[in-house]
This record gives structure tokens, sequence and C-alpha cells, in this order.
């Protein structure tokens, strides 16, 4: 049996991988002081950006909530903010009106052309009065 900060290294690896970070996941104090089995996890609390890709990630949804996309219909550029059924919405960078792509027109946009929209979007607010 593995040790309950194992388990709980694992399992922070293992939300890494689908784009999920819970800062407060440790061993709970004092639980942990008892031994095993009887430690327990603590999950900590999150905010609901984190929770809706905590759900993504259980349910399977991919492209997952939070990640960038391009919508290959029209080369648009997003931030996944939720799925419906076999749909995906996406919210522009700079803000604005949210599409709906089906899950098979998206694909992973360039971390590198999601930074220079981004500047784009901060170089275009500074502009505004």
């Amino acid at each position: 049996m593995r040790s309950t900060e194992e388990v709980v290294e694992s399992l922070r690896e293992a939300l890494a991988e689908v784009g999920v970070v819970l800062p407060s996941l440790g061993v709970d104090p004092v639980t942990g002081a008892s031994g095993e089995p009887f430690a327990l996890v603590a999950l900590g609390r999150c905010n609901v950006r984190t929770a809706e890709r905590l759900t993504a990630a259980l349910r399977g949804e991919r492209p997952p909530v939070g990640s960038y996309a391009v919508d290959v219909r029209d080369g648009r550029m997003g931030e996944v903010c939720g799925h419906v059924g076999a749909r995906v919405r996406l919210r522009p960078l700079g803000g604005g009106r949210e599409w709906e792509c089906p899950a098979d027109g998206l694909r992973q946009a360039p971390p590198d052309a999601v930074l220079r929209e981004r500047v784009r979007c901060i170089n275009q607010e500074a502009r505004l009065p």
C-alpha cells in the first residue's frame, strides 16, 4: 500500500495533466498525525474556474475548460468556457460574445498565438480612453 503522501502526489500529477491545480491539496494535518490507513486527503477550497476544469476532466470533456482553442471553421481563437452536449462554448480572449463550435471543429491553439492575441488585446485596451 502506498503512503498517503505518495497518493497525494500522484493525484496532484494526474490533475496537472488535465489542467487542474488545487493549491491546498495535501494530507489533512489532524488525521495525518494518526498514521495509515486513517489519514485523509485535504482537497481544499478552489475557485469556480478550477471546479469547472475538474468537472470537465472527470467527464472526459475535450478540450478542457480553461484551455485555448482555434475554431477551424473561421480561425477564431478563444478560451474554452464550457461544453453543451457535443458542442464547445468559446469566449474571445479579449472578451466579447461567446460562440459554440462542434468539438471536432477545434484544434489546440499554439502557445505563441495565444500570447500574441493576449498582448494585442492588452494593447488595444491601453489605447481606449
